[in-house]
């Protein structure tokens, strides 16, 4: 019988001094760093929890690190990365979705991420766009001309998230869940043809779905990366037939160590290692990640596959350097720690920071990726404000920048005090 591998001759010694080094790299750390400055490399505030993220940064350095080329241009470049996450659609009120992008431009931000429902627009058949949902009826596109107008008024780049099926697109309905794409992607190509030939003075940036790689954002199916790839050519191919000059936003991909592709999901990584063999690099010029601190700070500089933290998307930006994409850059289209307070009954799925910690995060989270990563583009903070405060009792709810009555949370003051004060900051 083949003896273990620690058995062997030499094993037993090859152990020891590899645990040797690391020890002596987290004593080493210890002697050399102030422990308030540990923060800086750990992204932890808690001595427990500082040592911990030690060892792991230790070890990590007997493992390949992602190449990034950060001497390398990306194009589309941006002088502004501050973006929000707006949901005006949900404003039954004109005087609250000009309230919000009023609020945004005062905060120095350039950008918006705007969900434009398809099953919102294209509401009760093919080619259909008038809204006989409730009385008087009226144009589905309405709402919509609105808020691009309000955006291109005060100055922000609108970042058009085009997802959400109707019903009629699928056979089945909703039975596959509201979210699942629809049975023929021609539909979904004539959707987004009709509103890039509507906005393309207006638009620029057109995002192809969102998180394809979880549940429930693929219906109930089992996610697919060639499936997605293939709507991924359809839309891009489409708004580019209507706006040669618009650029096409991958769809976010999760941070996820889930592999069963349903009822979880698939790891960001094998999900768009999968997409460039089935051909999606020519079908998207900015690559979209989201970008959750959960449970520890913008700092963290762990780099480990199965740790979810802030400096996670290396490893999406080594990829696409590995597939010959390295001239496109990573835009976040969702970022922030959630401040659910500590005696709030819901189980803090996102992680738990207090208000203030939130704010300091955020404003780390820019200035490290401005300092860091020269490929990384528009953050968008997840998300401005909630129509109403009826999500209270769901963790989501408290990732708020204003409060539905358009108080400001810290997160909100600390960030218009950065993008205000960052150099060279334009539209």
């Amino acid at each position: 019988m083949k003896r273990p591998r620690l058995f062997r001759p030499g094993g037993w010694l090859i152990g020891v001094v590899g645990l040797a080094v690391l020890l002596g790299l987290i004593f080493f750390a210890w002697l050399t760093v102030i422990p308030d400055d540990l923060l800086a490399w750990t992204g932890e505030e808690e001595a427990l929890p500082q040592a911990v993220a030690l060892w792991n940064l230790a070890a990590g350095q007997l493992r390949a690190m992602p190449e990034t080329r950060d001497d390398v241009p990306v194009a589309p470049a941006v002088q502004n990365p501050f973006g929000a996450n707006t949901f005006m659609e949900q404003e039954v009120e004109p005087a609250k979705r000009e309230r919000i992008c009023q609020m945004l431009n005062e905060a120095g931000f350039g950008w918006i991420r705007q969900e434009f429902p398809w099953e919102d627009i294209e509401i009760h058949g093919k080619g259909d766009f008038e809204d006989r949902r409730h009385e008087p009826y009226r144009s589905a596109w309405d709402k919509y001309d609105n808020i691009v107008e309000l955006a291109n008024r005060y100055g922000l780049n609108v970042i058009a998230r085009l997802s959400n099926p109707p019903a009629w697109s699928r056979a089945a309905g909703n039975e596959k869940g509201s979210l699942a794409p629809p049975d023929r992607f021609e539909d979904y190509g004539d959707f987004v043809y009709t509103f890039a030939s509507r906005y393309k003075d207006r638009i620029d940036y057109y995002q192809i779905w969102n998180e394809p790689n979880i549940y429930p954002e693929w219906g109930e199916y089992p996610v697919d990366p060639e499936r997605y790839t293939e709507l991924l050519k359809v839309g891009h191919t489409r708004i580019k037939e209507a706006d040669p000059g618009a650029f096409i936003l991958c769809g976010s991909l999760a941070a996820t160590i889930e592999m069963d592709g349903y009822p979880h999901g698939l790891n960001e990584f094998v999900f768009l290692q999968r997409m460039y063999d089935a051909g999606a690099g020519d079908y998207f010029d900015i690559m979209a990640v989201q970008g959750y601190g959960l449970w520890s700070g913008p700092t963290d500089r762990r780099m480990r596959p199965r740790v979810l933290n802030f400096s996670r998307p290396q490893y999406t930006r080594d990829i696409m350097v590995k597939n010959g994409d390295e001239r496109k850059p990573i835009w976040m289209t969702e970022m922030n720690w959630n401040a659910i307070p500590a005696d709030h009954p819901a189980y803090p799925m996102f992680g738990r920071v207090t208000l203030q910690q939130q704010a300091q995060y955020a404003v780390e989270a820019f200035r490290r990726a401005r300092a860091e990563w020269p490929w990384m583009g528009v953050m968008n903070v997840w998300f401005f404000k909630r129509a109403t405060d009826l999500e209270k009792d769901q963790p989501m709810y408290y990732f708020r920048m204003v409060e539905p009555d358009f108080t400001p949370m810290p997160l909100y003051d600390a960030l218009k005090e950065e993008a205000r004060s960052t150099p060279g900051r334009q539209r």
